[in-house]
């Protein structure tokens, strides 16, 4: 799947915006395993972006200098201001996360559960 084009359908806040405690609490049963899922979820986000933009770029790669390369730069600046204008990983984790779209668990939990139904 396209990353860029997913996010940028994405409408994130601001970067600084207070966050209601108790939303995020529901979501996971701690504030803290909030931060924390959020903060993988942004890593991930961060990643994937990267990468693809990793990708694209090296298909301008080349070893020759021309006329030619004035152009090709001019389209890999672009590319990469579209990536510039995306929100950042953490916000777009964040809205993905107070949304509903990002799986988590505890394998601590899901442990202790899984053993107390065999009993």
């Amino acid at each position: 799947m396209d990353t860029l084009k997913k996010y940028q359908k994405l409408e994130a806040s601001p970067s600084i915006i207070t966050r209601d405690v108790i939303t995020l609490e529901e979501n996971a049963g701690n504030v803290y395993e909030a931060i924390s899922i959020i903060g993988k979820r942004a890593n991930q986000v961060g990643t994937a972006l990267k990468q693809e933009l990793d990708q694209k770029l090296q298909e301008f790669a080349s070893v020759t200098d021309g006329l030619e390369e004035i152009f090709e730069n001019r389209e890999q600046i672009e590319i990469s201001k579209m990536y510039e204008r995306l929100p950042k990983p953490s916000a777009l984790a964040m809205e993905e996360f107070l949304a509903g779209k990002v799986y988590h668990r505890n394998p601590d939990t899901d442990l202790d559960e899984s053993s107390e139904a065999s009993e």
